[in-house]
């Protein structure tokens, strides 16, 4: 058998999923089980198997630790400083998916985690290895795609209105926009499509509804 010169590094997965709720931006953490950071906040991931693709594992990992599947998850990034992990030299390879919240069904901790949480990004508990600063990434990441793609109906229904819409572009960027330029500037875009259909408040007036001109397995985050 061949003996290569140089020693291998492991190789793991992370995952970031971002959701809306309470009209903050969070993030879903697992409260972990085992060593090393038992007991710490981190995120859904684990060691890719030798016979497993990069993706195959990613998804692995969140079904067994959180109970969730049949997400769409986007490459973001890849760690391998040094030290990031005491156990050995681990690289890992970070991914990120926005869902609105309620889609997932109930999620559940297990495998090595022993609970799962929401967390918002402005309230982040300290977390194991480098997951704050994969966050950070993920969420750097998420507003810059917010000028040049339509990234932020992943957290909107089929149809939305123009206001919901806005509301989520505020809570990603932490900022007020102003409403008529806003409206200008999606409109003008051209990835948008006008249903034909109105939502009546009881004491607003009715909003005109809009869905994606090329609705898609979240082909639009690329």
């Amino acid at each position: 058998m061949y003996s290569y010169r140089y020693p291998h590094p492991a190789v793991s997965t992370d995952i970031v999923i971002f959701t809306i709720l309470d009209d903050r931006l969070q993030v879903l953490l697992i409260r972990r089980a085992a060593a090393p950071f038992r007991g710490a906040w981190a995120l859904p991931g684990g060691f890719v198997e030798i016979d497993e693709d990069l993706e195959a594992g990613a998804l692995r990992e969140l079904e067994e630790e959180t109970g969730i599947r049949d997400i769409y998850l986007e490459q973001l990034y890849t760690f391998g400083q040094p030290g990031r992990d005491p156990r050995e030299r681990v690289i890992t390879v970070a991914y990120y998916a926005l869902v609105p919240f309620g889609q997932l069904g109930e999620i559940k901790a297990a495998s090595d985690a022993a609970a799962t949480a929401w967390h918002p990004l402005a309230r982040l508990p300290k977390t194991a290895f480098d997951h704050d600063r994969i966050i950070e990434t993920a969420r750097r990441r998420l507003v810059a795609k917010l000028d040049y793609s339509t990234i932020a109906l992943q957290f909107l229904p089929r149809r939305f209105s123009l206001g919901e819409l806005q509301q989520v572009h505020e809570v990603i960027t932490g900022e007020p926009l102003d409403k008529r330029n806003f409206r200008k500037r999606i409109l003008g875009a051209g990835f948008l499509v006008d249903t034909g259909k109105v939502r009546r408040g009881n004491r607003c007036r009715p909003a005109r509804l809009y869905r994606a001109r090329s609705p898609g397995k979240l082909s639009y985050l690329r």
